[in-house]
């Protein structure tokens, strides 16, 4: 009996520091975050030490849109030049897999084992015609042709469906419930919903009156409050869950990329000409700071921990560290190839993903 119970209290000591050790192991982990770069391919960045630890091979180059499973072990990238998305094992035991998409694919987000992505058939690229200005001949043409949503089963490597939007797709976001899916149409200055089961497209919500090109879009945690940014009116629109916009705030030069943190207390907006990513009260809209940045810097990751803010800053060259309580820049990290998007494993709030 004796012999029994000092089995026993051996069993569970080892198995409470089994626990202590993982615990541990977790604590000291910060995550990753890995960063798509357009002229080149994806930088992984250690979060414990906020330093370029190497890249992932994607096999293609051009990687614009970036998401990553809840569990860590996939990427998936949208590939520009390609027409394509790679699906990249981030342990690098296997080499990545390709799937079609489209062309012009560029948001990708990651939900359960299906990827969501962006791909303009109009194939249109390079900077927008500024607004009044003369369209090139058949750009009238082009605006009109719908955009999609790639839809593609990361287990299988197939895209299994997709959903027909309106001219130029860019953002992608999706529901409290998961039921719906958000995207914003540049061209179109429209916001549509659409179910994420049928892809019917359940409403349309026109926003040319407050502005053009609607492009980062994000749902507030409790899910009552939908942000859109628009990059030529300088401006943020913000609507109800009923998708009725309820205000209109101010932001820097051409906005793009725009996230609650995780609390819902604040939102951040990149204003790209600005050079700025800006900070606001999340209840009353007032601005709370400006933080200087870098050249066109696009999207940004909270860290899982939700301390620090990673921005993606391309025509600088750079990734910029900013502390997320006192909203300063901490570090300037280098990334070479016009650095586009950014997420995290774990994941976390950002203009791309959401825990």
């Amino acid at each position: 009996m004796k012999q029994k119970l000092i089995k026993q209290f051996s069993a569970t000591m080892l198995l409470a520091f089994g626990v202590l050790t993982v615990t541990s192991s977790m604590a000291a982990d910060k995550g990753l975050a890995y960063v798509s770069n357009q002229d080149g391919g994806v930088i992984v960045i250690d979060l414990a030490t906020m330093e370029t630890k190497g890249s992932l091979d994607i096999g293609a180059k051009g990687p614009r849109g970036i998401g990553v499973t809840a569990d860590g072990k996939w990427l998936v990238t949208a590939n520009k030049d390609d027409g394509n998305i790679s699906v990249v094992d981030t342990t690098g035991n296997t080499r990545p897999t390709f799937v079609n998409i489209g062309k012009n694919p560029e948001f990708v987000r990651v939900m359960g084992d299906r990827a969501y992505v962006t791909y303009e058939p109009s194939a249109k690229s390079g900077p927008p015609a500024k607004p009044g200005a003369e369209p090139a001949k058949d750009d009238d043409k082009e605006d009109k042709i719908p955009g999609r949503i790639a839809i593609v089963d990361l287990k299988t490597g197939k895209m299994i469906s997709e959903i027909i939007g309106k001219p130029e797709t860019e953002g992608v976001e999706f529901s409290k419930n998961g039921k719906q899916m958000l995207v914003t149409n540049e061209s179109d200055n429209s916001i549509t919903v659409h179910d994420m089961q049928s892809g019917k497209l359940l409403k349309s919500i026109s926003v040319g009156k407050y502005g053009e090109r609607p492009r980062g879009i994000k749902i507030s945690p409790d899910g009552k409050t939908i942000l859109t940014t628009l990059e030529y009116a300088d401006k943020m629109l913000v609507l109800n869950d009923k998708f009725e916009v309820i205000k209109e705030v101010a932001t820097g030069k051409t906005p793009y990329g725009v996230s609650f943190d995780r609390a819902g207390n604040r939102i951040f907006v990149a204003a790209n000409k600005e050079k700025a990513l800006q900070v606001f009260d999340a209840k009353t809209f007032e601005k709370i700071k400006d933080i200087p940045t870098g050249d066109r810097c696009w999207h940004f990751s909270f860290t899982p921990d939700d301390q620090q803010i990673l921005l993606a800053c391309g025509k600088s060259n750079e990734v910029i560290v900013i502390d997320a309580n006192k909203l300063e820049v901490t570090k300037r990290i280098t990334a070479k190839d016009m650095p586009w998007g950014i997420v995290t494993y774990p994941k976390s709030m950002g203009s791309l993903d959401r825990p």
